[in-house]
């Protein structure tokens, strides 16, 4: 074996120890979720309850309306991933493509405001929503959503990677803008379309900031409010509490699994071009 297997080896060790380190958290959360209470938190962990148990997962739905909660995220999440990517393909073409006055200063206003802390934009957002007679429904939540500047700043980048010339060539046989966005960078920029499905659902998903903000309907709460309720206000138990974190975890995990292959082609492909 020559020093370079060896070398490939033993880097591909490390890295499943690194691996196994970092998914160590997820396997005890989900472990502790399937356990009885009594055995919860025993010493050194029992990564493999014995015996199974799905008691957990009923408690949540005995103090908690999960489900109402868990339709109420999904829907906020669908709404503001789509809408946001269409906005922002929409968005980035014209940054991209078209020839405007102003274009590279209205662009790099855009830039200015990933700067601004979500915080700061939370009461102008509040009053807008207020006037709109939005205060207490969902779409307070995914409405201010489809603006995503860092989503149309990767597009426009990754616009800006594809030769102009298939525009020129496509204008030639007679297509106008909309044929050109979607029938030809929309499915050249798969890969970055995917990355950003990952990021804005998971943003989406995990939103605690904005719920507590604009909803007081317990009918219209999501998970992240739920949760903190389970664990506060309910007076649930540790394991139902890991229950209830496990099934908020694990729409992000099958959404990242679904798109994984063509996220890692994106950041591949970005750091290629960097």
């Amino acid at each position: 074996m020559t020093g370079r297997q060896l070398g490939r080896i033993a880097l591909t060790l490390v890295l499943v120890v690194l691996g196994l380190i970092m998914l160590a958290p997820l396997i005890w959360l989900i472990s502790e979720s399937l356990t009885k209470e009594s055995d919860a938190f025993d010493l050194p962990p029992n990564w493999i309850p014995h015996p199974f148990t799905w008691a957990n997962f009923r408690g949540i739905t005995d103090l908690i309306p999960f489900w109402r909660m868990a339709l109420n995220s999904l829907i906020v999440a669908v709404i503001s991933t789509a809408g946001s990517i269409l906005v922002s393909l929409l968005a980035a073409y014209g940054f991209s493509r078209l020839r405007f006055a102003g274009r590279e200063r209205i662009f790099s206003l855009l830039l200015v405001a990933l700067m601004v802390p979500v915080q700061m934009t939370i009461i102008p957002i509040f009053i807008l929503m207020r006037n709109l007679g939005l205060v207490d429904h969902l779409a307070a939540l995914w409405l201010p959503a489809l603006i995503n500047v860092f989503s149309i700043f990767f597009f426009r980048q990754y616009f800006n990677t594809i030769p102009r010339d298939l525009d020129e060539a496509a204008t030639l046989d007679g297509a106008g803008h909309g044929w050109i966005l979607f029938r030809m960078l929309v499915p050249l920029s798969g890969p970055a379309i995917a990355a950003m499905t990952i990021l804005s659902f998971e943003a989406a998903w995990n939103n605690y900031f904005g719920p507590l903000i604009f909803l007081s309907d317990p009918q219209k709460m999501t998970l992240p409010i739920g949760l903190v309720t389970l664990q506060a206000g309910q007076g649930g138990s540790s394991v139902v509490v890991f229950a209830a974190i496990t099934a908020v975890v694990v729409p992000v995990l099958v959404v990242f699994l679904v798109f994984q292959r063509a996220f890692v082609a994106s950041v591949a492909s970005a750091g290629l071009r960097g």
